[in-house]
């Protein structure tokens, strides 16, 4: 009925009217606001029934520099509720999401309803839409230092004042501010905030190891000390004049990006008239000086047999974010000065492969690695070579002596790759799953959903059909 109302105000007698389809527009945006308002509620909702004392351990975010698995934080901000950590993928697996982009969004709703209420009101009240309210969150869930939930207040009281519409730089020097402002007074109370501007740190130097662009270029940006970015400066500048005088076309900007990569390896590439070749299976060149590049990539390329010739796909899969390569740069990194190149041989993912004991060989687990990809739990993406090697049937370590059939043998069909957070989930919760292919898995959670993952992605999610979904037996 809604959508027959909707076409007859878009659609006139001589078809759809501007004005029409406008207010249709903004109707669909309206509900699409509250729709993901309602999102943001029902998350926190979620995270009220599983406190940590529910299941296992605090959800928290890695701090390594990475999202990876060692430092930990809450998921939001001091004086938000703890939430169970596994609690978090259930959410995100019947959302269709990571379970990292659950823990975003449950984060997200908790800071807002507990240290930003008046954003969080306009957030349920469709002033605010969803999405720039979960950008503050963002914001200040993940500064350093943290904020205080009064200096939380003060950035809620600010952004609230102008209904969200603050920009990603305005943001960004009102958090700054804040910091300064309220970690400067808690430093010393009797201090004038402005004069504490100097006690934070703001150097830095980031990778931006998520934006890499199809070229095969990744963002480096850095904050350094004045007479430390003077000197870099002209360091770059010196190397990229250089590199123009030996007969470089690449543009002021290029150059100095390639200068910067020489510095990267101590300057060793500057020696541009001894161009050594790697030694195989050794890390210095045949001029006896060490190996200035050996970055680790493991890029995949589709190849035919034409006569007696492999050519190869012009395009291929990069492991590492999971990027598409192109082979000529792969052929500029390979004949670039002093780069110790390695050649894997081809493993057969269709093989069947296995090992006696726990302990799993070389080749067995880049198998699995050149199989899975990625983590095999629903909607993951962490690649698989920084994965865990996880026995899909548990292996017995007393079955040889007590005389018994090993249940969980080292074998092609018994292994998959399991991100760290995922496998201590599949371990110690009451997910479980089952390998019904080679690479195809499908799993079940602990409220009876189920989901069913292989190399292309996760498949469509198949609900319970409890009628009343019973909590997890505790491990």
């Amino acid at each position: 009925m809604i959508e027959s109302l909707e076409r007859t105000t878009a659609t006139g007698a001589d078809g759809p009217s501007a004005a029409g389809l406008l207010a249709s527009i903004r109707h669909a945006r309206d509900v699409e606001n509250a729709a993901t308002a309602r999102q943001l509620d029902l998350a926190a909702q979620w995270a009220d029934l599983h406190p940590p004392e529910s299941i296992h351990h605090a959800a928290t975010f890695s701090d390594d520099g990475r999202w990876g698995c060692e430092v930990e934080i809450p998921i939001a901000g001091e004086g938000c509720p703890m939430v169970a950590e596994f609690s978090i993928a259930e959410l995100g697996a019947a959302l269709g999401t990571s379970t990292m982009a659950a823990k975003r969004l449950v984060g997200h709703a908790l800071e807002l309803r507990h240290r930003l209420p008046r954003l969080w009101a306009q957030v349920q009240s469709g002033r605010v839409p969803a999405w720039r309210a979960r950008a503050v969150a963002e914001a200040t869930i993940h500064t350093t230092p943290a904020l205080t939930p009064e200096a939380a207040a003060y950035v809620d009281s600010q952004v609230a004042a102008v209904a969200g519409r603050i920009g990603p730089a305005q943001l960004d020097r009102l958090v700054a501010e804040t910091i300064e402002r309220y970690d400067a007074a808690a430093v010393d109370p009797s201090t004038d905030p402005e004069d504490g501007y100097l006690h934070v740190d703001h150097r830095h130097a980031t990778l931006h190891a998520d934006d890499v662009h199809y070229a095969g270029t990744m963002r480096f940006e850095a904050e350094l000390d004045i007479a430390d970015a003077l000197d870099l400066d002209r360091a770059l500048a010196h190397g990229a004049e250089t590199l123009k005088v030996l007969g470089s076309e690449a543009p002021l900007d290029a150059r100095r990006s390639a200068a910067l990569g020489d510095l990267a390896r101590t300057q060793t590439a500057l020696d541009l008239f001894a161009h050594g070749a790697a030694v195989a299976g050794t890390t210095k060149t045949a001029d006896g000086l060490p190996v200035a590049r050996e970055v680790v990539l493991h890029a995949h390329f589709d190849a035919t047999t034409v006569g007696t010739e492999t050519v190869f796909e012009t395009t291929g899969r990069l492991e590492e974010r999971q990027r598409l390569v192109l082979l000529a740069q792969v052929q500029d990194w390979c004949a670039d000065t002093r780069t110790k190149v390695t050649i894997a041989p081809v493993v057969d993912v269709n093989a069947h492969l296995s090992a006696p004991g726990y302990d799993i060989p070389a080749r067995l687990r880049e198998q699995v690695i050149l199989r899975d990809r990625t983590c095999v739990f629903p909607h993951c993406s962490r690649p698989a070579r920084s994965c865990d090697i996880d026995h899909v049937i548990a292996y017995d370590h007393d079955a040889e002596a007590e005389g018994r059939p090993q249940p969980g043998p080292t074998q092609t069909d018994n292994l998959a790759a399991l991100c760290r957070s995922h496998h201590r989930l599949k371990t110690h919760s009451a997910w479980r799953y089952d390998m019904t292919g080679n690479g195809v898995y499908e799993w079940t959670s602990p409220h009876g959903h189920r989901y069913l993952r292989d190399h292309t992605g996760t498949g469509p999610h198949v609900p319970s059909t409890d009628a009343e979904p019973q909590p997890p037996d505790r491990p």
